[in-house]
């Protein structure tokens, strides 16, 4: 019976009997190396929830970088956010007076 091609670029093929894709004869280290560097990356934006670790791209000894960027981030909304909810408050005192 014959194969039906799956990406051929990669030589994959899918055998119809039992139902699996594998390679014609060719290596699969292109498909494992991406893979691998996809894990990388998957990895990487997980770490960079907890804001603790080393990521990829980021130079050395600034594995608390994130953790420190997000207070002061979350610092200054929340002061623009307060300063506007007194604004309009004060905006309402004066109107009413």
């Amino acid at each position: 019976m014959g194969y039906i091609q799956v990406l051929p670029e990669f030589g994959l093929v899918a055998d119809p009997v039992v139902g699996i894709v594998t390679t014609a004869g060719e290596s699969l280290s292109p498909v494992i190396e991406k893979v691998a560097v996809l894990e990388a990356t998957t990895d990487d934006l997980v770490n960079m929830l907890s804001g603790e670790g080393n990521m990829l791209a980021s130079f050395p000894n600034r594995e608390s970088g994130l953790a420190i960027g997000g207070t002061i981030t979350s610092y200054w909304y929340g002061l623009a956010v307060g300063l506007l909810i007194a604004g309009i408050i004060a905006f309402q005192m004066i109107k009413g007076v």
